[in-house]
């Protein structure tokens, strides 16, 4: 997701045995991935747009239905306040099911159509603050080259003198919430991109339409949220939707911890 790392160490030798033993209990001859895929019903690799927009459809209802709950038990009730923070966690798992919806729709699983996919991605990621195309790109990038030391885009291997992020780069990588923006703002270090600058060389070579476009929603999203703090103030604002966005912001440096180190 964006710039830091961990620590390699050496394990102990009870736990060099303990994987010996398991490596032991393995099969002579692993699958193959193209072995694993014959094995699934061809009918999983096939999305149908019915299917896939039910859930948008359905994460779209769950996120209006939460906040006229939340809305009117602030209303109705002397200290509803105090119920927000369940408000929040409930609606930034709701916007991190959006975030989801809107990575398929990047992979090209939400459906076969590639216009239909960007359209509902570029949607979807817009309003919870993620600029959809340009990460399409450099995520797509990372999967296609998992691990290369030379083009993979984020968390790779470092060839020659080891960088050591400083103790703020630390701190803003991998504080949760903060963490997300500052990757999308600076990339992975010592190899960084920014998503919102549509002349980054991954972008402007094939994709500055599309990353233009999908940069332009994604500021007429915030004047629209200017116009709302406008009528309704920014306290409304923040406590209705940025708050959720930022719970939002916090799984997805959680998760990304989870899937890229050893943690």
């Amino acid at each position: 997701m964006g710039k830091g790392g961990h620590n390699t160490f050496i394990k102990s030798n009870d736990n060099q045995q303990s994987d010996l033993t398991s490596l032991s209990t393995l099969p002579h001859r692993l699958p193959t991935l193209s072995e694993i895929k014959l094995k699934i019903p061809s009918h999983c690799f096939r999305p149908t747009v019915r299917q896939s927009m039910s859930y948008v459809i359905k994460d779209i209802i769950y996120v209006i239905l939460t906040f006229i709950v939340m809305y009117q038990i602030q209303n109705i009730f002397k200290y509803g306040f105090l119920f927000f923070p369940i408000y929040w966690c409930i609606q930034g798992t709701l916007y991190t099911s959006l975030f989801v919806l809107g990575h398929d729709c990047g992979h090209g699983s939400f459906s076969s159509y590639q216009l239909l996919n960007d359209i509902i991605g570029t949607i979807l990621h817009t309003w919870i603050l993620a600029p959809y195309y340009t990460w399409k790109l450099t995520h797509n990038k990372h999967h296609k080259n998992t691990c290369n030391i030379d083009k993979d885009e984020i968390f790779y291997p470092q060839r020659g003198i080891y960088y050591e992020p400083s103790l703020l780069d630390d701190i803003l990588f991998w504080f949760p919430g903060i963490g997300w923006f500052y990757y999308l703002i600076n990339g992975y270090a010592p190899r960084t991109i920014n998503h919102f600058n549509p002349f980054e060389s991954l972008f402007y070579s094939r994709h500055f339409i599309g990353a233009c476009s999908s940069l332009g929603t994604y500021l007429g999203m915030c004047y629209l949220r200017y116009l709302y703090a406008s009528s309704f103030g920014f306290i409304n604002l923040l406590v209705y939707h940025l708050i959720p966005v930022f719970i939002f912001a916090c799984y997805m440096v959680i998760i990304t911890m989870l899937h890229h180190t050893e943690m």
